[in-house]
């Protein structure tokens, strides 16, 4: 797929455990549109919102990660277009490689454009949208302020949570750290995948503000957990 050129180019799937794309096919006639954002701590901590559009994910990196706070602006840096079947990843990117670091599946859901030429919106600059995640919903605008134009994978925009019921002042960032898909910390699936703990550990908040360990855990996760300090201890 030519809209993956970029996102294929700069990737070694020989050597990066990321998927290739283009197996999964979605069609316009899907009811829902996927929406993600991962959590990555690469040469610096950063969180990749990722948009489902015409058979891609559009995706902007946001460095300090997004809130849910109407008065607070994020800065959001346009990247490359991620295949669909990156919505799912969770994993270690291994080092040499682009991206290398620990990547956590942060919130997942689907979206709304308000508008329904998507490809419009991104070339004026513009696109409000409805989030339905499991973090976080409501209402949302990203707003280009340079590098006008669709073909401008480098552009910067702002991303901004509207006012409506969904709105807090609540560092989201910090108060739920954890994978929607595992329920781990970053430092815990490069420990179980075989990453960098030290340096991914430094992407996790101080051990005050994180919840529990086993809070959010359904019990068959809970008993994984468990069978794998048992497994480290016997070694």
């Amino acid at each position: 797929m030519e809209k993956l050129s970029e996102y294929r180019r700069k990737r070694r799937f020989d050597v990066t455990p990321e998927p290739q794309g283009g197996e999964r096919g979605r069609g316009k006639g899907a009811r829902t549109l996927m929406y993600a954002i991962q959590k990555h701590m690469a040469s610096r901590l950063h969180y990749d919102l990722r948009l489902e559009w015409d058979g891609v994910l559009l995706s902007w990196a946001v460095p300090r990660g997004p809130s849910p706070d109407p008065e607070v602006k994020r800065l959001a840096m346009r990247t490359e277009d991620h295949p669909l079947e990156y919505a799912d990843f969770e994993g270690i990117i291994p080092a040499g490689e682009y991206g290398a670091g620990t990547v956590m599946l942060w919130d997942r859901g689907s979206w709304m454009p308000e508008g329904a030429d998507v490809s419009s919106s991104l070339r004026k600059g513009e696109i409000k949208f409805t989030l339905q995640g499991e973090k976080l919903r409501g209402s949302w605008v990203l707003v280009q302020i340079r590098g006008f134009g669709e073909g401008s994978r480098k552009s910067t925009w702002l991303l901004i949570k509207h006012r409506d019921e969904y709105a807090s002042t609540k560092d989201i960032t910090l108060e739920e750290p954890r994978s929607v898909r595992t329920h781990r910390l970053l430092a815990e699936i490069a420990r179980d995948d075989g990453g960098d703990v030290r340096r991914a550990s430094q992407g996790d908040p101080p051990a005050g503000r994180r919840p529990a360990n086993n809070a959010k855990r359904r019990p068959s996760e809970r008993k994984n957990a468990a069978k794998r300090k048992d497994r480290g201890r016997s070694e």
